[in-house]
């Protein structure tokens, strides 16, 4: 009873002033709110544990090969085999990789996400089908009946949920498949979207050789096993991998003897996470510190509120009150007010994480598995309680004191504030201005950064008017012996499409820049004398059809582009990038009559044309050096022919992004080929935005969370002026019966709100010195410490600060010296 009385009286109270409750509960609200909606992305996306059984024994099987300068090399299928074969520290290992297909046959031609897998892959996982059977070894060795796994959104879509589905075939990619399997509902391969169909490898053990780094892998610790016991076993495995398998036509096995390769294993959740760590813990902590602005501001709103209820307490005391029920009071309004606040956050947070799953930024993997659950809802707890706390000890503090007797029965004009009790207020309002500093200028510099990424040439011109799709033409269809009808066909899908009104150009290429598609391989120059012990360089490669560079918008500095006679005729003929010419021959110009191939068997390839550097990766990272190859030819990487059946269209158009368009461009590809399906329709300028997702998610958030606290921060300066003028009203009286002028009465109280700025923006700038270096791998091309953005940054906080000053200031000018002097 006695606590329902307690809430009885409080809420009578907070009702009895509902412009100090709304803007507290908002306040407190707003930044509640805010540290809920990051921590759940940091809870579902960091802090939890992947959804397999035991993921804690899961780990993602890389190597590195410092000889040839790479710290991330793949897995490859001669390593897997004797990793598999002759480990002693794995439940299990299994390779996976990304693909897509082609379904045919039955109905209109689709493409869906597929995902290539050996056998034990997904039992790794723990995976139980919903209906038939997982692959088995014999599933996965060559010469096998061609089986597949479909997943349970596919199943639902392609025969609607029929039992009967396992066992019937589906022609996937030319070939007749049967699904032997369905997956169960919701499953989710790490961190890959809408994978449809599931099929096996198919390695053939006896014609494997060394190399095809082209793979990804997961392992299963045995337990008890460290991942370091796991890594010197299979670094104990790489020199029987050597021994075992060939090297490829036209390599030695020395180059992978001194590409000196070694295991670099890690958990699997940091293959799932990638590197957005880092950007989610300097979110989470910019939105601690708008929350700890946030309650330095409703401090202050205690501050004058218990200030103006003194003469009550002094009533309560004198009644006998003693100084813990008047402390226990003060807290318990101060845990409602928190509490409440805290709930209406968490409403807000729900709400604010529905929209950001819906919109699901690109480049924030397990987006669905962020929500609000146990560990979110303990953390608000745990929020409501530290800001319950910090709201309510300073007003605590500071009126019930060791004297809180005698303070508390003060009256008449010992209500006039004490320099002590001013002093508190104005802390507060420097650590407002401090932290408010701080979030800004991590917002100028992502804002400073964006503009440094805006300002690099990506090598291309307009990517919005670059619509972009790919295809591919299955064996089955056109056979290796045909290679001339496939050239035919793609030359006739061209013409096709550059008939399109509004077309200006078309061309194919095996990877538009920033889809992810690499193709890298070592690379030797005719020219270029390898010392002793040195090893190729690694780079770039691009499959290419003539016309790329002019659709693109892309440069040639030197030379000439490729024709449709090199291809035809399988021209020994390639076309590198300026970055790569400059390396090796000084210039554009001196590349040209140059000579480059891959492997020792292969014809050696006349440079006949040098392109503007691409930034394939995105604009925050280096351009690749990269060789442009035609799209077919003869005797490439030790094979006798050279063909490129997934190829993707670029066709420069206004009408680019338009559904009406690529219905325009499917009707022309299905005019000369009607059983192809086009596949990851989209522009070049929503890839170049997608590569720009992550810049542009932190630099939104951090100019939110700025904003935030400089708002709060102004609301802190204007307070404390206000305050300060209406308790000094008399002392205005006397100074202008006095003879002070107006201007010199507002400049004393602007000078009193600028000093507080002027110690908040020092002990602001020196925080921002220290914790700016956090940054550094969030920036581009600037530096922590920019001296434009902290210039720009505190003059934009001063001036600001003096607005907040000057308007409650002003108030003190038409203060009439008669009634202000009555008034006391």
């Amino acid at each position: 009873m006695v606590f329902f009385d307690q809430i009885r009286q409080v809420l009578r109270r907070l009702g009895r002033a509902p412009l100090f409750t709304t803007i507290t509960l908002l306040t407190l609200a707003i930044g509640v709110g805010a540290n809920t909606v990051i921590f759940s992305v940091v809870e579902g996306v960091l802090l939890k544990p992947l959804p397999y059984p035991h993921a804690e024994q899961l780990i993602g099987v890389w190597h590195t090969a410092p000889g040839i300068g790479l710290k991330e090399l793949n897995m490859s299928p001669s390593i897997y085999m004797i990793d598999r074969e002759q480990n002693t520290t794995l439940v299990d290992i299994g390779v996976y990789d990304n693909d897509s297909m082609d379904v045919t046959g039955d109905g209109q031609p689709e493409h869906v996400r597929g995902l290539d897998v050996t056998q034990g892959t997904l039992p790794l996982l723990g995976v139980t089908p919903a209906a038939g059977r997982l692959f088995t070894q014999k599933d996965d060795s060559p010469g096998s009946p061609d089986t597949i796994l479909i997943s349970y959104g596919y199943w639902q879509k392609k025969f609607g949920g029929a039992p009967s589905a396992v066992g019937r075939s589906l022609m996937v990619d030319g070939k007749l498949r049967e699904v032997i399997g369905i997956l169960p509902q919701g499953f989710q391969f790490l961190d890959q979207p809408n994978v449809s169909i599931v099929e096996p490898f198919q390695w053939d053990r006896n014609k494997i050789k060394l190399g095809n780094f082209s793979q990804k892998a997961i392992a299963r610790l045995k337990p008890g096993v460290t991942m370091e016991q796991a890594s010197a076993d299979m670094a104990r495995l790489l020199p029987v991998v050597l021994r075992t398998f060939p090297a490829p036509e036209g390599f030695s096995a020395s180059l992978f003897e001194k590409a000196r390769i070694s295991p670099n294993l890690r958990p699997l959740k940091q293959d799932v996470i990638g590197d957005v760590g880092k950007v989610l813990w300097v979110l989470m902590g910019s939105i601690a510190l708008v929350l700890l602005v946030a309650c330095a501001n409703v401090a202050n709103l205690l501050l004058v509120r218990v200030e103006g209820r003194r003469q009550e307490l002094s009533v309560r005391s004198a009644l006998g009150a003693g100084r813990g029920r008047i402390v226990g009071d003060l807290l318990f309004e101060s845990m409602v007010l928190g509490a409440t606040g805290s709930l209406i956050g968490l409403l807000l947070a729900f709400g604010a994480l529905k929209a950001l799953v819906a919109i699901a930024p690109t480049g924030l993997p397990r987006i669905h598995e962020i929500g609000i659950d146990l560990p979110v809802l303990l953390f608000t707890f745990g929020l409501a309680l530290l800001t319950s706390l910090l709201i309510g000890l300073i007003p605590v503090m500071k009126y019930t004191g060791r004297n809180v007797n005698g303070g508390l029965r003060e009256g008449g004009r010992a209500l006039s504030q004490s320099r002590e009790r001013h002093r508190a207020r104005k802390a507060l309002v420097v650590v407002q201005v401090a932290l408010a500093l701080v979030l800004l200028i991590c917002s100028g510099l992502m804002i400073r950064t964006f503009r440094a990424l805006m300002q690099v040439s990506p090598g291309f011109d307009a990517p919005n008017s670059l619509q972009a799709f790919r295809f591919y033409i299955p064996e089955t269809q056109v056979p290796d012996s045909q290679r001339e009808r496939l050239v035919r066909m793609e030359r006739d899908i061209t013409e096709k499409i550059a008939s399109i009104p509004g077309v200006t150009s078309v061309a194919a290429v095996s990877a538009v820049p920033m889809d992810g598609r690499d193709s890298n391989d070592v690379l030797y120059a005719e020219d270029h004398v390898m010392k002793e012990g040195e090893m190729p360089a690694i780079r770039r490669f691009k499959f290419i059809t003539p016309g790329v560079f002019g659709t693109m918008g892309t440069r040639l500095m030197a030379g000439r582009d490729l024709t449709w006679t090199d291809l035809e005729q399988s021209r020994p003929v390639a076309i590198i990038s300026e970055n790569f010419a400059r390396q090796y021959w000084r210039d554009a110009q001196g590349a040209l009559g140059k000579r480059i191939r891959v492997a020792s068997t292969d014809d050696w390839r006349e440079i006949v044309g040098v392109a503007e550097d691409v930034h394939d990766d995105g604009v925050d990272k280096p351009a690749p050096t990269t060789v442009y190859w035609p799209q077919v030819g003869n005797n490439f990487e030790g094979s006798k022919q050279m063909i490129h059946r997934g190829i993707a269209f670029v066709v420069r158009s206004p009408r680019a992004g338009s559904q009406m368009f690529m219905k325009e461009i499917q009707d022309k590809v299905w005019s000369v080929n009607p059983e192809v399906p086009l596949a990851e329709q989209t522009t070049v300028g929503e890839l170049f935005t997608k590569s720009m997702a992550r810049t542009s998610f932190t630099l939104v958030m951090l100019c939110v969370a700025g904003s935030m606290a400089l708002l709060l921060g102004i609301v802190g300066i204007y307070g404390v002026v206000s305050y300060s003028v209406s308790q000094r009203t008399r002392e205005i009286g006397i100074r202008m019966a006095l003879g002070a002028q107006r201007r010199e009465l507002t400049a004393m109280f602007v000078n009193q709100g600028l000093m507080l700025t002027g110690i908040g923006i020092v002990c602001g700038l020196v925080a921002a010195f220290v914790t700016m270096r956090l940054m550094s791998s969030l920036l581009f091309h600037v530096s922590p410490v920019d001296p434009v953005t902290y210039i720009s940054i505190t003059a934009c906080v001063v001036v600001t600060a003096y607005l907040a000053c000057y308007l409650p200031s002003r108030r003190a000018a038409t203060v009439d010296p008669v009634d202000a002097l009555r008034a006391e």
